[in-house]
């Protein structure tokens, strides 16, 4: 392309610093500044000793900063400069403000990678505000609907008479779903027992539990029911009917834990269906109230008389709400 006037010139041009020949060394340090410079190759650098420019590759050549003639110098020889072309089609720098839409490949997005999840919270996508491009973290955009968002989750592995689920619960959320299921114990008439610690990962003393029950016979017999208050204790007792070890009698529980976290306001209500060995299946509901001021922090569950859990599963999820 013609040019009216001084025709653009594209590259990076430097001129190195003076080099001191050494007597009997054929290779020394480019520098631009006293800092090292790495020429694209030999074919881009104008090198002159004693006043006759050298031929690249067989007079010389480079390797990362280093200068090496084809042979040693000797006292008296002098290198007169060394200079850098640079990248001859390199457009160096470009000027702020200078590229526009037009300039850019409809692909320079390309998508060819695909996220496998849900992104992280400091994923970043990009969006035009009033016309100026800008980033935001995905935290900022995500739903944000009701709903249950799992905590913790425990499966039997092996035979316990307790198992704990920890740091359950936090000022996060007010209101805690557990379920625990597929409860079998090794021994017969047991009862469940749940304990809830604090951040010391001590049992809580000072529940106020009351419990009822009621029952329908598997032959079709007359249903039964009862009740029972339970004073002040350090956990609640799951049971009037007594839970059993043979595969038929599996239980299942549900618990809802209001403010756990709140020193003042916690409660809890519970249901819980238990097949007995006495031919009855029940269903166990109740409430209990927390009357000391304590934040609670952990989950336990254990057996009465200390036989083994011989199967559980259990889940606990916080409330969300919008």
């Amino acid at each position: 392309m013609a040019y009216i006037g001084k025709e653009p010139i594209v590259g990076n041009f430097q001129k190195c610093d003076a080099i001191t020949v050494v007597n009997g060394q054929a290779a020394y340090t480019l520098q631009v500044s006293s800092t090292n410079v790495v020429p694209e190759s030999a074919n881009h650098m104008l090198v002159s000793l004693n006043g006759i420019l050298q031929a690249p590759v067989t007079s010389f050549s480079v390797s990362g900063s280093t200068l090496t003639f084809a042979s040693n110098l000797a006292t008296g020889d002098v290198i007169d400069f060394v200079i850098l072309l640079g990248n001859v089609l390199d457009l160096g720098t470009v000027s702020d403000g200078t590229i526009t839409n037009a300039k850019l490949a409809q692909d320079i997005i390309s998508g060819e990678t695909a996220l496998s999840s849900e992104p992280a919270d400091t994923d970043e996508f990009l969006v035009s505000d009033a016309g100026t491009l800008k980033r935001i973290d995905y935290s900022l955009i995500k739903a944000s609907s009701p709903g249950l968002v799992e905590i913790a989750t425990a499966d039997y592995s092996s035979g316990v008479a307790s198992f704990t689920l920890t740091d359950c619960f936090t000022s996060t959320y007010s209101i805690y779903k557990v379920y625990l299921y597929n409860i079998l114990f090794a021994a017969d008439n047991e009862e469940l027992r749940v304990y809830f610690q604090n951040s010391s990962n001590a049992d809580v003393d000072g529940w106020v539990n009351y419990g009822s029950q009621a029952s329908i016979r598997d032959d079709g017999g007359a249903a039964a029911s009862g009740a029972e208050g339970g004073g002040v204790s350090d956990y609640l007792r799951i049971a009037i009917a007594d839970f059993e070890s043979a595969t038929s009698e599996v239980s299942a529980l549900e618990m809802t834990i209001y403010q756990p976290y709140d020193t003042a306001q916690t409660l809890v209500a519970y249901n819980c269906a238990n097949r007995s060995d006495d031919g009855n299946f029940y269903s166990i509901y109740g409430h209990a109230r927390l009357n000391v001021t304590t934040s609670l922090e952990n989950l336990k569950f254990a057996t009465s008389g200390g036989s083994n859990f011989s199967s559980y599963k259990t889940v606990i999820y916080g409330v969300k709400r919008s």
